[in-house]
C-alpha cells in the first residue's frame, strides 16, 4: 500500500482503480480502515484514494500539536505530492470538515463533494443534549486526558456505542493498532476537543465559518449529504439536515437507512450505492453511462 513522504513525515493511503480521483477522508478516531467495505462497492471508473490523516492510522506521527491547521497542512502536502487536482471529496466527521476547508481554500481543485456525519457549522453548548454536553465537557477538562490518553476509552466506545452493530474483534484490532501508547493517542484527544462550541476553539470556529461561506456560495460544485436514522449518536439528524438543505448550495440529500455516527460500519453498501448514483448522475468521474 502506498506511503508518501509529506513535509517532515509520511502519509499512508489505500488506493484502487484509475481515472478521475475520488478522495475519501475519515474522521476521529478512525482511519482509512473505515472505508474498507465502501470502496469496493463504489461502481465507477475512477481512482479511489483513502488516506490516513497525519498522526492517525498508518501515517506518521510527527511532533506537531494536531490542530485543525496541522491536519490541513499535511493534507495539502499529500495532495501536492500525488498531484491530485479536479477531485471529488467524500468526508466523514472531521474528514468532512477538512474536505469543506480544502474546497473553500482551493475551489478550483474540487469538482464535487459528498459528506456524512460531518461538522457543517459552528454550534452552541445550548444545542447539545445532556449526553453530548457531558462528553464534550469531559473531553475539554482533565478527565479527557484520562479517558483518551490513558484508558483509550474514546476509541473503544466509538466502535461499540457509536455504531448500531459493534465492530468485530479483527477490525477493532486494526483501529487500535496505531495507538499503543499514551502519546500516540494525542491526535484523538485534540480532535475531541476541537468541536467549535460558542466560538471556541477560536481557530477552528474561524475555519468552519470560512468554509460555511463557501458552502453557501458554491452553486457550481455538486454536493451530496448522506443521512441516517435510528441512533442517538448521530451528528446530523432531521433538523440539521434541513438546515443543510436550506443553506448549502447545489445540495442533494440521500437517506441511507439506520446507522450510528460511524455510519460506514453500519451501512457501507447503501453509502456506496448513493455515491455511485450521484457520481454517475453528475459525470463527476468522467464516466457517463451508455444508453439504457
Amino acid at each position: 500500500m502506498p506511503v508518501t513522504r509529506v513535509l517532515d513525515s509520511t502519509m499512508f493511503h489505500e488506493e484502487t482503480g484509475s481515472g478521475a480521483p475520488v478522495v475519501f477522508l475519515h474522521g476521529n478516531p478512525s482511519s482509512s480502515h473505515l472505508w474498507r467495505n465502501v470502496l469496493p462497492a463504489v461502481d465507477v471508473r475512477a481512482r479511489l484514494l483513502a488516506p490516513d490523516l497525519i498522526g492517525m492510522g498508518r501515517s506518521g506521527k510527527p511532533a506537531v500539536p494536531y490542530r485543525f491547521a496541522d491536519h490541513a497542512r499535511y493534507l495539502d502536502g499529500w495532495f501536492d505530492r500525488l498531484g491530485l487536482d479536479d477531485v471529488v471529496l467524500v468526508g466523514h466527521d472531521w474528514g468532512g470538515a477538512l474536505a469543506f476547508d480544502l474546497a473553500a481554500r482551493h475551489p478550483g481543485r474540487v469538482r464535487g463533494l459528498a459528506f456524512l456525519e460531518a461538522i457543517v457549522r459552528p454550534m452552541t453548548w445550548a444545542e447539545l443534549g445532556d449526553g453530548p454536553r457531558s462528553r464534550a465537557e469531559a473531553m475539554r477538562g482533565p478527565r479527557g486526558e484520562t479517558l483518551v490518553l490513558d484508558e483509550n476509552a474514546f476509541l473503544e466506545s466509538a466502535f461499540t456505542g457509536g455504531v448500531l452493530n459493534p465492530v468485530g474483534e479483527a477490525d477493532l484490532r486494526a483501529y487500535r493498532a496505531p495507538y499503543p501508547t499514551r502519546e500516540s493517542r494525542r491526535p484523538m484527544l485534540e480532535w475531541a476537543r476541537s468541536l467549535p462550541l460558542d466560538g471556541e476553539p477560536a481557530d477552528v470556529a474561524a475555519r468552519v465559518g470560512r468554509y460555511g461561506a463557501w458552502l453557501t456560495a458554491s452553486a457550481d460544485v455538486p454536493k451530496l449529504l448522506l443521512t441516517f436514522d435510528s441512533s442517538p449518536t448521530l451528528l446530523i439528524g432531521e433538523e440539521l439536515a434541513a438546515w443543510c438543505a436550506a443553506n448549502i448550495a447545489a445540495l442533494e440529500t440521500r437517506h441511507c437507512g439506520p446507522a450510528g455516527h460511524h455510519a460506514p460500519e453500519d451501512q457501507p453498501q447503501a453509502i456506496a450505492e448513493a455515491l455511485t448514483a450521484w457520481l454517475h448522475r453528475h459525470a463527476l468521474t468522467g464516466y457517463r453511462p451508455g444508453p439504457g
